[in-house]
This record gives structure tokens, C-alpha cells and sequence, in this order.
């Protein structure tokens, strides 16, 4: 039986994949530091936010914290930052505001096309570490064409603990191996395969800047491997 013909759903990781985070968080902190007079390095500051996220996860996995939204884990991060960066000045309206960039990250853009194509023949769902009011937000102001929003919040374990993809596959009633997960990262992707979900690389090699390094291309055991969501569409018979 052909691949197109076992899959039903496709889960799909969003920061990086479907939506290109660093990008749209330099544009915007920029803007805030031209209209409050902070010159600092936003790239810098882009990245490091970044860096900070998987160490806030792990202490939510290890057990030292108790759950945490990925809302809550970027303000405590995005409160470091401020230290770190030396920034100063910005009320509490401001900060909040300034959090919630990751509710605005725009998308790749052949992300909204290709997944609109893909959702001509098969259910699309969010499996990310993103909480459900920043996917939906997000997914409101791009356009992202979301069946249904699951991840990390809803199964209450973050990527790559199991529990994320097999809780995934069980609300949408069906098997692991009738899922398949789409990622930029070839981590991501180990994981889902190991809980039985088939998997799909599209290639986002500037996710990182243009000094990227890893996830270049996919590893060789994934089922797919794309060069962008229009090419995954294709190969998918949409």
C-alpha cells in the first residue's frame, strides 16, 4: 500500500517549520527599540531567546517545574533577557505585548499554499510545543489552515516526550502509523518514528540565520523528505 494511502493526518511541528520565528522576532523587536530608544543587538537578543527555550522545557520534563504554558516559559525567559540586555523602560503592557510576538509569527511562505493543498486530503493538526491560544492566535492572523490544534498543552508533556505524539494520534482516533509528522528537525522526527508515526522533512535551512549548521537535510531514515510544503504536497499526490 502506498504511503498516500495509510496516511490520514499530518502533525506538524510549527516554530521553524511552518512559521519562520527568528525573522519575524527581529523585524518586530527592532521596530520596539527604534520607537523606545533601545540600541542593543535584537539579533542577539533573537537568538538568545531562542536558546533559552529548550533548557525551560526540560525543567517542566525532568519534574523540576511544575507544568508551565510555553506562554509562561518565554516570559520567564523573556525577564532574563532583560537583565542579560541591560533593557529598561518597558511597562508591564509592553512586555506582555512584546511576549506575545510569538502569537505573530509569519509563515514560510510557501507554508499557507502548500498546507492548504495537503488539507484537500488529509487532516491537519498542530503538534507543537506553542500553547492553544498562541497556535490559534497565530494561525488567525497568517491564514494556517489547522483542522484541529494539539500539541504539547493539550497532552500536557512536551516534544519529544512520547506522550506528546501518542496523545496526538489518540485524539485524532487513530493509529501512530497512520499520522505523519512533518518537521524541520530531525529530532522531532526520530521521536515521532519511534512511537510509530511516519515522517516527513521539509528542508528550512535558514531557520537559524544563514550560518545554519544543523538539520540541513533529513536524515536518512525519514519516509519524505521535502524541499518545501508546495514540494511535500506534491510528493503527497495534492
Amino acid at each position: 500500500m502506498a504511503l498516500t494511502d495509510q496516511i490520514k493526518a499530518l502533525t506538524f511541528d510549527v516554530f521553524g517549520t511552518v512559521v519562520d520565528w527568528r525573522s519575524s522576532i527581529i523585524r518586530e523587536t527592532r521596530q520596539l527599540g527604534a520607537e523606545k530608544g533601545i540600541d542593543i543587538d535584537w539579533v542577539a537578543f533573537t537568538d538568545r531567546w531562542r536558546a533559552l527555550y529548550q533548557p525551560a522545557m526540560e525543567k517542566v520534563r525532568s519534574g523540576e517545574w511544575d507544568w508551565l504554558r510555553l506562554d509562561d516559559l518565554h516570559r520567564y525567559n523573556l525577564d532574563r533577557l532583560l537583565d542579560e540586555f541591560g533593557i529598561d523602560g518597558l511597562d508591564e503592557i509592553e512586555l506582555h505585548h512584546l511576549n506575545r510576538v510569538w502569537h505573530r509569527l509569519d509563515p514560510w511562505p510557501d507554508s499557507v499554499p502548500g498546507m492548504r493543498r495537503l488539507k484537500s486530503r488529509y487532516i491537519l493538526a498542530s503538534l507543537s510545543n506553542g500553547n492553544v491560544a498562541l497556535i490559534v492566535n497565530m494561525a488567525r492572523r497568517a491564514g494556517i489552515p489547522w483542522d484541529v490544534v494539539l500539541g504539547a498543552e493539550v497532552a500536557g508533556h512536551y516534544k519529544p516526550q512520547p506522550e506528546a505524539y501518542l496523545g496526538a494520534a489518540e485524539l485524532l482516533d487513530l493509529e501512530p502509523r497512520e499520522c505523519l509528522m512533518v518537521a524541520a528537525h530531525n529530532g522531532d522526527l526520530r521521536a515521532a518514528a519511534s512511537c510509530g508515526f511516519r515522517t516527513a522533512f521539509v528542508a528550512r535551512p535558514t531557520e537559524y540565520g544563514p550560518d545554519q549548521r544543523e538539520d540541513l537535510q533529513a536524515d536518512p531514515g525519514v519516509d519524505l523528505a521535502a524541499s518545501d510544503m508546495q514540494d511535500l504536497a506534491r510528493q503527497l499526490g495534492c
